[in-house]
């Protein structure tokens, strides 16, 4: 599957951003998918993960009750609703799905995030 992820931008803290990624194939529905971020120097953390038919997610506490993933499989997106957005948020924002369980071995290309104060 490749995915292509958009939505990124600039804005202040407290404001709000979507994000979208877009799977290609036929059984898109079938992927387990997240969104991660990754901040110059720090490694990178996952933000939000969905399983294939949308019924289950997971957050980390750092972004629980501000962070909603969501996806459309008839679309084939993914979506990352972000609220409330923090400076601390300003990360390159990737897409990535895997098939089963294991490890997310496809990627999106990323997508800038910049919080100000």
């Amino acid at each position: 599957v490749q995915l292509q992820a958009s939505g990124g931008g600039l804005v202040e803290a407290g404001d709000s951003l979507r994000l979208a990624c877009v799977g290609s194939g036929p059984k898109f529905g079938r992927y387990g998918m997240a969104w991660f971020r990754q901040a110059p120097g720090k490694a990178r953390e996952i933000v939000a993960a969905i399983n294939g038919p949308g019924l289950s997610t997971n957050y980390p506490d750092s972004v629980k009750g501000r962070f909603t993933i969501s996806r459309d499989n008839a679309k084939n997106t993914v979506y990352l609703q972000m609220n409330s957005l923090k400076p601390e948020d300003t990360a390159k924002y990737y897409c990535a799905a895997r098939w089963g369980g294991g490890e997310y071995t496809y990627w999106g290309q990323g997508t800038q995030v910049t919080v100000s104060s």
